[in-house]
């Protein structure tokens, strides 16, 4: 596959070290698609939490439903790595 760089309106084919550096840039990009995946997963887990933080203040009871599903929704990066793929638990 030959890429190019658009100069003064003309197709200029990368040069090799372009091409190096382009091939390195979508190679760091994929080899972080991970970290990304969990990161998102992350982000949604812990606002699925904070939804449920008022129940853990002193002048409230957490039922053990409540209890089960937050530890539930802790303990989801342990079983999912992507938000494409998680089950979420049910919220009491």
């Amino acid at each position: 596959m030959t890429r190019y760089n658009i100069i003064n309106g003309v197709s200029v084919p990368f040069t090799a070290e372009e091409n190096a550096q382009r091939d390195a840039d979508e190679k760091a990009w994929n080899d972080g698609a991970a970290e990304r995946n969990i990161s998102a997963l992350r982000i949604e887990r812990n606002a699925k939490l904070a939804e449920t933080d008022h129940y853990g203040l002193s002048d409230q009871t957490m039922t053990d439903d409540m209890s089960t599903y937050r530890q539930a929704l802790r303990d989801i990066t342990k079983t999912y790595s992507s938000l494409d793929e998680v089950k979420w638990p049910e919220k009491p």
